[in-house]
């Protein structure tokens, strides 16, 4: 039976576990937050300097990578992923997630790969059961002299 006396003490116990829940790396994003992102996909790191911008790749034990593109000023400008396993698109896309659902839903009835090229975002994203890949970056956002083919 349970007693409507603790209740108060879940509550607070609930809401200091959303507030706790680590802020991931996405489009648009700060990528300081990449080591989060590490902590939730029990993954590895490996971080490489290029000319002009900076990939965060982590590696979980499933098989599925998933590198992330920052600018020098610590942005995140693009994604990308390949793996056994679709990846969580609300945690990559961040506050561009809405944006991809809508346009992805009018894209549903469709064979192929999801292709999604608006001003303010780019998606592609395509495969199978075992063999899922994709990337998706901000035009806007790229860092100068970087070519969006870098995303991959």
């Amino acid at each position: 039976m349970f007693n409507f006396r603790s209740l108060p003490v879940v509550a607070l116990t609930v809401g200091l576990w959303l507030l706790a829940r680590p802020a991931f790396a996405a489009l648009g994003g700060d990528a300081a937050s990449v080591t989060n992102d590490q902590v939730r996909m029990q993954a590895t790191l490996r971080s490489s300097q290029n000319q002009g911008y900076n990939v965060h790749e982590l590696r979980d034990p499933a098989g599925n990578v998933v590198r992330e593109f920052a600018s020098p000023e610590g942005k995140v400008f693009g994604v990308a992923w390949q793996g056994p396993l679709r990846p969580d698109f609300q945690q990559l896309f961040g506050t561009y997630f809405q944006q991809f659902a809508e346009e992805a839903k009018n894209h549903r009835h469709r064979s192929g790969p999801l292709v999604i090229e608006q001003p303010g975002l780019v998606v592609y994203s395509g495969g199978h059961m075992r063999a899922f890949f994709g990337k998706a970056y901000i035009p806007e956002m790229l860092p100068k002299g970087v070519p969006a083919d870098v995303i991959k």
